[in-house]
C-alpha cells in the first residue's frame, strides 16, 4: 500500500481534511512494545493505535470495523486488558505492552483459543474473528473457567455480523477446558 493510500485512509478516519492536514507536520515519535518487541513509530497527535499498528508497524491482523469502539473488530490487549484500538490514541500505548492477534500463535501452532474457534467453526466471514479471539484471550487469562453468563458479559462489545454467537461461546468453553474436537 502506498503512502497516498495510507494518507487517504487516515483522512477518512480523521473525519475532516482540515484535521488531517493540520496533523501532517506534527508527527511524534512513540515507542510501543508490540508482541514483546520494542517498535518505534511516528504518530500524528490523536492518531489511533489501530492506524499505527496497521500502517506504520505493518501488523494488519487487527481490523478496522466501525471506527467508534462499538464493534470490537479492532480489539488488542494493552497490559493484558482488552481495548478498542480504533479509539485508543497511539500515544496512550507508548511504553506499554501491546498484544495483537499475530502474537497468539507460536512456531506455527495456534493458541488454544484460536484452535477452539477453528474447531467450533465460530466464524463465517472471519472479519470479527481477530477481535473476538483477543477479547476471549483476555477473558480466559483473567477467568480460566467462565460461565455462559460471564462469557456473554465480557464478549458483549464484540459484534459478529454473521451471528455465530452460540459457536463463539462454545469455542471459549472449549479453549477453557482444553478439549479437542474428536
Amino acid at each position: 500500500m502506498g503512502l497516498e493510500s495510507v494518507e487517504c485512509m487516515e483522512l477518512a478516519w480523521s473525519g475532516s481534511s482540515r484535521a488531517f492536514h493540520s496533523q501532517q507536520g506534527a508527527m511524534t515519535a512513540i515507542t510501543l512494545i508490540v508482541n514483546g518487541t520494542e517498535r518505534k513509530a511516528e504518530a500524528a497527535p490523536g492518531e489511533s493505535l489501530l492506524s499505527v499498528l496497521r500502517y506504520r508497524v505493518g501488523l494488519t491482523g487487527t481490523k478496522y470495523g466501525c471506527g467508534e469502539g462499538q464493534c470490537g473488530a479492532c480489539t488488542v490487549l494493552i497490559e493484558g486488558k482488552a481495548v478498542r484500538s480504533c479509539i485508543t490514541p497511539a500515544e496512550a500505548a507508548s511504553g506499554k505492552k501491546v498484544l495483537t492477534i499475530e502474537a497468539l500463535s507460536q512456531d506455527g501452532k495456534l493458541a488454544p483459543v484460536q484452535q477452539a474457534f477453528l474447531e467450533e467453526e465460530a466464524f463465517q466471514c472471519g472479519y470479527c474473528t481477530p477481535g473476538m479471539i483477543m477479547s476471549a484471550h483476555a477473558l480466559l487469562a483473567g477467568n480460566p473457567q467462565p460461565s455462559d453468563e460471564e462469557i456473554k458479559q465480557r464478549m458483549n462489545g464484540n459484534i459478529c455480523r454473521c451471528g455465530t454467537y452460540p459457536r463463539i461461546v462454545a469455542a471459549i468453553h472449549r479453549a477453557a477446558s482444553g478439549a479437542k474436537k474428536p
